[in-house]
């Protein structure tokens, strides 16, 4: 019987991430999806700063064009596009004391999703990964070594593979969370829609920045946006199947146009549902990105991106149990870490505007996160994290932290000997300590685990040493532990008299060593 160390189970945005970010890491890894390739309807299309951090680190940022710094996604309440334009609408309300700070070297990034999945297919198949597509899943059986996995490729061979370890990015219907008996909880089913796909010149309407219109007419209701690429989506508000001549005369409502080429491309039905998993994990099999939360499509794009860096958490985990260097116990923590952000993103799409009519309760009078803090600061609590007091909020602007395990490790501009490059560039590889203190490099020898010590002012020299110490929380004589996945695992505030020894242990412990 073929085995891998890995089995991804899905081919879309997250499934091909998590066969990615494995990859890059050198873990050999199969990845099956049932399609043949990526679908017609084109689908998400917003990708965060920090979802562009995680490509850019496994060598994507040439290859994904970026949006301008400060671009924002903006909606509008319309007659039509070529009628009368109302308001526009917040997704965030607008905080004019939040300071101008560059939180990160990559902006987002607007591309169609059947645009970026083969760019993210290439890039993992360069990198080693095994795709197969037009091949399902049938059924699986797992114990106490691996998964055993029965495969059928479109033509009917069927054969096994064995694998340590299942990632379930087989969407929100999830036939894997389904025979795993995994319920879920959350506000549940709202509706079920339809869609048109079309391409149409109407980029004359985008000039103003706005993107996204939810068109108000007598008896029509729709919402309407642009993938920025000549094709647009008009969703309707309700599940009626309509024929090509209704589709053609609802979209020239929706433009308030009919005079323009219209190209009807396919159609789509949509359920609008949220719903988070009990669980993340069973056994072996993980479940990462729509199979674990099902979250209604929103601006801050809690779908697609809260999916990515589930298996950017969950691979470099893998990576360490796999190669020995930690004990399955790592892998409680994708869980611990992972289910917590779903349900705060569940809570912020409630309490916004766009959907609080639809919260039924779920959101309670919920305090609403800027899109930087939920992006760029939440808060990581589990044994992988030491010191993540039960007092702080679960997200904060990177600048309202200080370094506290828990947070990502804060962006700053520093020369190391090889040019410009951001902090972050320094990270995701390995475990690495900041410190400004050189006592520290013979704890680091000591500790193991293959940690680099990177001290503040000599291997790494920002513009400020002292503001980068701060946004650290340390004092010239302290260190920063930074897991392999950029959040701050554990820290010292000063020197202690062994720190060797202090160091080895807070080590062992945040990487569940054996």
């Amino acid at each position: 019987m073929d085995s891998t160390p890995v089995l991804v189970v899905g081919g879309g945005l997250v499934g091909l991430s998590a066969a990615m970010f494995l990859a890059w890491r050198g873990v050999p890894t199969v990845l099956v999806e049932r399609h043949a390739g990526s679908s017609p309807h084109p689908r998400a299309i917003g990708y965060t700063p920090r979802t562009m951090e995680l490509f850019r680190a496994v060598g994507l940022g040439g290859r994904i064009p970026q949006s301008p710094p400060g671009f924002k996604l903006r909606r509008a309440r319309v007659e039509s596009l070529a009628g009368a334009w109302f308001e526009e609408s917040a997704w965030t309300p607008e905080n004019p004391h939040a300071p101008s700070i560059e939180y990160s070297p990559c902006t987002g990034t607007a591309l169609a999703q059947d645009r970026l999945e083969p760019i993210l297919r290439e890039r993992a198949v360069e990198l080693g990964a095994d795709i197969r597509l037009s091949t399902e899943l049938v059924r699986f059986e797992q114990d106490a070594e691996g998964v055993t996995a029965w495969l059928r490729e479109r033509g009917g061979r069927e054969y096994s593979l064995r694998a340590a370890y299942v990632i379930a990015a087989d969407g929100h219907r999830s036939p894997l969370r389904e025979a795993l008996g995994i319920g879920r909880e959350g506000r549940g089913h709202m509706r079920t829609v339809r869609s048109v796909l079309f391409r149409a010149p109407l980029d004359a309407y985008l000039q103003a920045g706005v993107t996204q219109f939810q068109v108000e007419q007598p008896g029509f209701s729709a919402f309407l946006t642009t993938y920025g690429d000549g094709r647009w989506v008009l969703i309707f508000s309700d599940d009626e199947e309509r024929d090509e001549a209704t589709l053609r005369s609802l979209v020239s409502r929706a433009v308030g146009r009919s005079d323009l080429e219209v190209e009807l491309i396919t159609t789509g039905r949509w359920e609008l549902s949220a719903l988070i998993a009990d669980r993340f994990a069973s056994g072996r099999v993980f479940l990462a990105g729509d199979a674990a939360h099902t979250l209604p499509p929103s601006r801050g794009g809690y779908g697609a991106n809260t999916g990515i860096e589930d298996v950017h958490n969950l691979a470099w985990k893998l990576f360490s149990v796999l190669s020995g260097a930690s004990s399955p116990a790592l892998l409680d923590t994708y869980d611990a870490e992972r289910r917590p952000i779903a349900w705060l993103r569940h809570e912020q799409i409630f309490a916004r505007a766009d959907y609080k009519a639809e919260a039924a309760g779920t959101a309670g009078d919920a305090r609403i996160f800027d899109d930087d803090a939920m992006e760029l600061g939440q808060l990581y609590r589990s044994t992988a994290v030491l010191g993540a007091s039960d007092t702080l909020p679960p997200a904060a602007r990177p600048e309202q932290w200080a370094g506290q395990p828990g947070t990502r490790a804060p962006h700053a501009w520093v020369s190391d000997g090889d040019g410009r490059r951001s902090t972050l560039d320094l990270l995701q590889r390995g475990w690495v300590l900041f410190t400004g203190d050189a006592r520290w490099r013979a704890a680091v020898e000591q500790a193991g685990l293959g940690l680099q010590c990177l001290r503040i002012g000599a291997e790494v020299q920002p513009s400020d040493a002292d503001a980068f110490r701060e946004a650290l929380g340390l004092g010239k004589e302290g260190a920063s532990l930074v897991r392999p996945d950029g959040y701050v695992a554990w820290r010292s505030l000063d020197l202690p008299v062994d720190p060797a020894g202090v160091l080895t242990k807070a080590l062992r412990q945040v990487s569940s060593a054996p």
